[in-house]
């Protein structure tokens, strides 16, 4: 087969293309509340009543009508209101006005709120202390204007944050349906790798792209599978690949270059998979190879990353990441990029787009991002240094500083 190497935004627009394309999982689940933090709807959350359930007032105040306070009338105070107490009495009449908490229920004839801060208490009396505009609606959040009972608040294929409990909450959701989670098997190859519970000789390394891999799956939703490693021959490659009949994706860490001892890509020849693509223009991880594997009357996906672990990493978030999302149910499966300027001139002159460890900085009014010195794409120090990557276009030769680039999020 002839080799397929596509540039970034065609490797990422196939692989977005499968990822669409996926059914929602059909295996689901409930959760307790908090349990669910991580995972995707699947079922929406839905408002049982108007949010807010009634006109809520937003500020300290007092409850006024816009229209005396815009004549310039005095205004006796009738009562107060907390927060959790509703007004009982009768509905507020021209020239009264009623002392009135954060969150408290704006009583009826009320259609503003003026800050406490901008009037004068005198004698169970009010005025404004200057004056100034007064609007029907000012510091009021009226009924139903977040939500109407009946509104999706939360569809399906949202992934659940902070903000999706928070939601969840507020609509009574003591539980959530949640898709089950895609099974990731992971599979690194190389002679020269020991595990963690290994002495290595001095020519070998530890097997460190499995965790990462791992770690990043799990951080997307995902329930990874760390198998043995596959030593660099096709008896063992064939060995581990049956191991990963149960998954949903297959993910394999190295073997996929041109070196002699680099195997993946026959092995997947033998199994009759098919290649959408064998290579993209970025840098580093250019050798990442994407497919699917016939299963029976399924196919099952699979990535092989290069071996270099920062290679392995920015592949991840490039490919992987958004398809194992689809897989996951979730709809907001692209990466996530943002803009910054450039603390310092760099120097690229590559015909690739390169993701470079970097460190962006944020600030109230800027955000800046500055390289971090690497010695190449086994550094894995520098990429710890890093909280994201610089995002270098193909084809031009400098950049200078406070030149506005993209940045990968992580």
């Amino acid at each position: 087969m002839a080799d397929r190497v596509f540039s970034y935004e065609q490797a990422l627009d196939e692989v977005l293309k499968h990822a669409r394309a996926l059914a929602a999982p059909s295996a689901q689940e409930r959760l307790d509340l908090l349990a669910a933090l991580g995972r995707v709807l699947a079922a929406p959350i839905i408002a049982p009543r108007d949010h807010p359930p009634f006109d809520r007032s937003t500020r300290d105040g007092y409850a006024v009508r816009a229209e005396d306070l815009h004549a310039g009338q005095t205004l006796r105070l009738i009562g107060s209101i907390r927060a959790g107490e509703s007004w009982s009495g009768a509905p507020l009449a021209t020239g009264q006005a009623i002392e009135i908490m954060t969150g408290a229920p704006v009583p009826a004839g009320a259609d503003a709120v003026v800050m406490l801060e901008h009037v004068v208490v005198e004698n169970e009396t009010l005025r404004l202390s200057k004056p100034r505009a007064v609007h029907t609606g000012d510091h009021v959040v009226a009924r139903a204007s977040e939500a109407q009972a009946g509104d999706i608040v939360l569809p399906v294929g949202r992934r659940v944050g902070a903000a999706e409990i928070a939601v969840a909450a507020s609509c009574g959701a003591a539980q959530l349906g949640v898709f089950s989670q895609p099974a990731v098997a992971i599979i690194a190859t190389g002679d020269e790798l020991v595990e963690l519970n290994q002495q290595p000789e001095p020519w070998q390394i530890y097997n460190s792209n499995t965790q990462a891999l791992a770690a990043l799956s799990q951080q997307v939703g995902a329930k990874p599978h760390r198998l043995a490693t596959a030593h660099d021959n096709l008896s063992d490659l064939r060995s581990r690949l049956a191991e990963t009949h149960d998954c949903d994706l297959v993910l394999f860490s190295g073997g996929v270059s041109a070196g002699k001892f680099d195997l993946v890509e026959q092995l997947l020849h033998e199994t009759g998979a098919e290649f959408f693509f064998t290579g993209a223009k970025i840098q580093p991880g250019r050798p990442i190879v994407f497919g699917r594997l016939p299963r029976g009357k399924a196919w099952t996906y699979f990535f092989g990353l290069p071996g270099n672990p920062i290679s392995t990493q920015v592949c991840f978030h490039l490919f992987v990441a958004p398809l194992l999302r689809a897989l996951a149910g979730q709809t907001e499966i692209a990466p996530r990029f943002a803009e910054a300027r450039l603390a310092e001139p760099v120097r690229a002159n590559a015909d690739l787009t390169r993701f470079l460890p970097a460190e962006l900085t944020s600030a109230f009014d800027a955000a800046t991002v500055s390289l971090v010195g690497w010695q190449g794409s086994g550094d894995l120090a520098a990429n710890a240094r890093a909280n994201c990557y610089c995002v270098l276009p193909p084809r031009t030769e400098d950049f200078a500083a406070g030149e506005t680039v993209c940045v990968l999020l992580r």
